[in-house]
């Protein structure tokens, strides 16, 4: 008897998702909850742990592959078994049976409760094809013809070289590189490629030359001038979140340049402090501080328009979004309950949080929910910019980098450290005065971080 794992929705509404790594190849004996794959969701890179203990029968997806909710991934049997054909399965249904509609929804489950479980395996080989041999069963009596057909579907992808092991990361590198993952002697722990490994091989001619014949997602022309990528999961996510904001509210965009010298010298301070050993302290933990107290005289910027319920929705609390950039696109993962964190629990939540998703591997969960976003472009040397509102909140706070410049002091010209904030918000319920009021407090707090006894 085999079990199939069908993709399972890891997210809120997540319907396909593409397979990045498998972590077992046919023939492993697993256990329940052993990790046996990488996906790459619209969202973020997830491990998905396998709900069945037994042999690897065959892997029915290959990597690469976009595949919907529902459809069977993997096949799980008893250890030694023979590994049993997709076409033995599924029995000649009544005529009555409505087959053919519930398997060409091509929802994230199977629909039909008149459909015996076993049928679940016509889901192998998805696709027009295969719902075009269902439909053609239903005019009579079924063709002998069909079954064969399916078997080589499932057994095609199976002979795609799917057992290399390496991060997302270096996974990533490869890819950029042109180099052929399975075509390395992996160095790394537990068997996988290390970074190392695959820039080892960028120096040998031979597994160059092999890893450019290895099929990639990115397809350059003949001549070389240009390289074409496909748009997907994460970077496809964030280009539909990006155009959808920008042209559902009304953005405006307001900046304060500001003396920063008081919290560069906190930051220096913190970091002496034997509380914050091992901890990552910069300023933008302190200016993630000051957004959270300055949200408590404007709790406007921490709210969501209901376009449907036609109602501002004032939230007391808040999820505090980190905008980070990531080799597969940008990503907005957030803290939750940030509000409630002592300073050192934030400064261990922001480095947890953005170390997690500069590896490609922050969950799902911690990508929704966030009320209000900091995206920081100072660490690019940037001085400022227009960020655009993250959907589902009202309010987006954009960090410069902090330079020394020169600044008036009383009557004098000193040199400070000086950067620039700029803020944007969503002008149908937040008017300026408000959005003035919030951006002046941050400002006042970065300034003279003192002042935060008054908040």
């Amino acid at each position: 008897m085999a079990n199939e794992f069908k993709l399972p929705d890891v997210g809120e509404g997540l319907t396909e998702a593409e397979i990045v790594a498998w972590r077992v190849k046919t023939g492993d004996v697993i256990a329940i909850n052993d990790i046996v794959v990488e996906i790459e969701t619209a969202k973020s890179i997830v491990e998905l742990p396998s709900p069945y203990a037994g042999e690897v029968l065959a892997l029915l997806v290959a990597e690469g592959d976009t595949v919907e909710v529902g459809t069977p991934i993997i096949r799980i049997g008893v250890p030694g078994a023979a590994p049993e054909p997709p076409t033995e399965t599924p029995a000649a249904p009544p005529a009555e049976t409505p087959v053919a509609p519930a398997v060409s929804t091509g929802g994230p489950v199977i629909i039909d409760t008149n459909v015996p479980p076993e049928g679940n395996a016509t889901l192998v080989g998805y696709g027009p094809k295969q719902r075009a041999l269902k439909r053609r069963t239903r005019k009579g009596e079924p063709a002998p013809a069909p079954a064969p057909a399916a078997a080589p579907v499932a057994e095609a992808t199976v002979t795609r070289p799917v057992r290399a092991l390496a991060k997302p990361l270096v996974r990533r590198l490869a890819r950029d590189l042109g180099v052929d993952l399975t075509a390395l002697v992996p160095t790394g722990p537990k068997g996988t490629v290390s970074k190392e490994d695959v820039l080892a091989a960028t120096a040998t001619p031979t597994a160059t030359a092999t890893a450019t014949a290895a099929a990639t997602p990115v397809a350059a022309d003949p001549a070389g001038r240009e390289t074409r990528e496909p748009i997907k999961g994460v970077r496809k996510n964030m280009a539909a979140a990006m155009v959808s904001s920008a042209f559902t509210a009304p953005h405006v965009t307001e900046w304060v340049t500001i003396d920063a010298t008081a919290t560069v010298e906190l930051v220096a301070r913190l970091k002496e402090r034997r509380e914050f050993a091992g901890v990552k302290v910069s300023p933008l933990l302190v200016i993630a501080r000051a957004c959270l107290l300055a949200l408590r005289r404007t709790p406007l910027l921490n709210s969501t328009w209901d376009e449907a319920a036609q109602e501002v929705v004032v939230k007391h609390y808040v999820n505090l979004g980190i905008a980070a950039a990531t080799p597969r696109g940008l990503v907005v993962p957030n803290v939750k309950d940030a509000h409630a964190l002592s300073l050192l629990e934030l400064a261990q939540a922001l480095e947890t949080l953005t170390a997690t998703a500069r590896e490609g591997r922050t969950q799902p969960a911690d990508l929704s929910g966030g009320s209000f976003t900091i995206t920081n472009v100072g660490v690019f040397g940037v001085d400022g910019g227009t960020p655009i509102i993250n959907p589902g909140e009202s309010a987006i706070l954009c960090l410069g980098a902090i330079k020394p410049q020169p600044w008036v002091v009383g009557d004098q010209v000193v040199p400070r450290q000086v950067m620039t904030l700029s803020l944007s918000f969503d002008h149908r319920h937040i008017d300026g005065a408000t959005g003035s009021q919030f951006l002046a407090d941050v400002a006042g707090l970065v300034g003279d971080p003192a002042t935060a006894l008054l908040f």
